[in-house]
């Protein structure tokens, strides 16, 4: 059995919770967030239900688990818990963040405390899983040094009934933890912009704008994929923050910067950290053509990773007939490097050949 110890990091201290923290929890968990990634959660959630929890918090402690609020300059922050371990020393930790307490990495130092905590004490293994949507919980995760270990496909019902996967990760007694800081860091602003141009990440909303931008015949002709489904468009914008937050690639939606409309998409794809390099791609819906907004948006997230990254070497490719393509690099400060012969596949068989394209980060 787990000891009812007391955990102190910093300005947040977890302990056993008591009958006074009902009413604060029961604020923290009716929440619009919180309702929509845990379903099985009364909605709306009152104090009565709070204190259900906490007349469960023996049964935890007394199965060998462990059930903490997080008290942050004496106030409470949260909740984390961590479940019994199983025959083999592994244990499932979870968490609840008040929306007053987030966006202070109050998540992500009471999970690594409470996990750091639980190997000391003679738990092997600890893992996570965070639905694929729930980014600010991803995030959570591989900051607080957990490895991703692999998806659930739509293992979960969301409070709107839709299935979603969950990213299942772990930790092992032992394991270097990783730094902090992801190869590909979020905006800090959650924007770029240079007045004109808006750079955003790609969303749901966005769903609708980027079907009908795939599917414009201009977009289609040098597209590498068929164009999908508005499904599969739909989740593709659904996946967008997991892929930025794992360190895969970041998908933004271009905008105009007064209207806020949709004009683009502009992404760094095929990141390889070895290399330091990433691989630039982009597409504009018909009505923001032929006005330089391709340029602004690849300038500004270019220019970007160069600052805000490791990133060496922003390549792109191109087919030797998109002139359009080709003007937007040059403008944007590439040059051009040589000519990769029958590479691209066309729907009626041909291969056609693409120039490449590099911009190096500044000496």
């Amino acid at each position: 059995m787990l000891p009812r110890d007391v955990i102190s990091t910093g300005s947040l201290i977890l302990r056993p919770p008591v009958d006074g923290d009902a009413e604060a929890i029961a604020k923290s968990c009716d929440d619009p967030v919180t309702a929509h990634f845990f379903p099985l959660f009364p909605s709306p959630y009152e104090v009565k239900d709070a204190r259900e929890h906490l007349a469960r918090v023996a049964a935890t402690w007394e199965a060998g688990g462990a059930d903490y609020a997080i008290t942050e300059n004496g106030h409470y922050a949260g909740s984390v818990a961590i479940r019994p371990p199983d025959p083999w020393g592994t244990a499932a930790i979870g968490y609840v963040v008040a929306p007053w307490a987030r966006g202070r990495n109050v998540a992500t130092t009471a999970a690594r405390a409470l996990t750091d905590w639980a190997f000391d004490h003679g738990v092997r293994r600890v893992e996570l899983e965070a639905a694929l949507e729930n980014v600010a919980s991803l995030r959570v995760a591989y900051k607080a040094g957990f490895l991703e270990e692999g998806r659930r496909r739509d293992a979960k019902r969301l409070r709107d009934g839709r299935y979603t996967d969950m990213v299942t990760f772990a930790r092992l007694a032992g394991d270097a933890v990783p730094p902090a800081e992801p190869y590909l860091p979020f905006f800090e602003s959650g924007q770029l912009s240079d007045g004109v141009v808006r750079l955003t990440p790609l969303e749901v909303a966005d769903a609708a704008d980027y079907h009908r931008m795939m599917t414009d015949p201009t977009v289609a002709a040098y597209s590498m994929s068929p164009a999908g489904t508005p499904e599969d468009d739909e989740r593709r914008c659904r996946h967008t923050g997991y892929w930025w937050v794992s360190g895969q690639r970041v998908e933004l939606a271009i905008r105009d910067a007064a209207s806020g409309a949709f004009a683009g998409h502009v992404q760094l794809t095929q990141v390889v950290p070895a290399l330091g390099q990433a691989m630039i791609g982009y597409s504009l819906v018909p009505e923001f053509r032929k006005k330089g907004y391709m340029t602004r948006a690849v300038t500004l997230l270019v220019d970007w990773a160069f600052a805000n990254t490791a990133l060496h070497r922003i390549v792109a490719g191109t087919e030797t007939g998109n002139a359009a393509s080709h003007a937007v690099l040059e403008r944007a400060g590439f040059s051009r490097e040589g000519v990769h012969r029958e590479l691209f596949a066309k729907p009626d068989g041909r291969r056609v050949d693409d120039v490449a394209w590099s911009r190096l980060r500044p000496a």
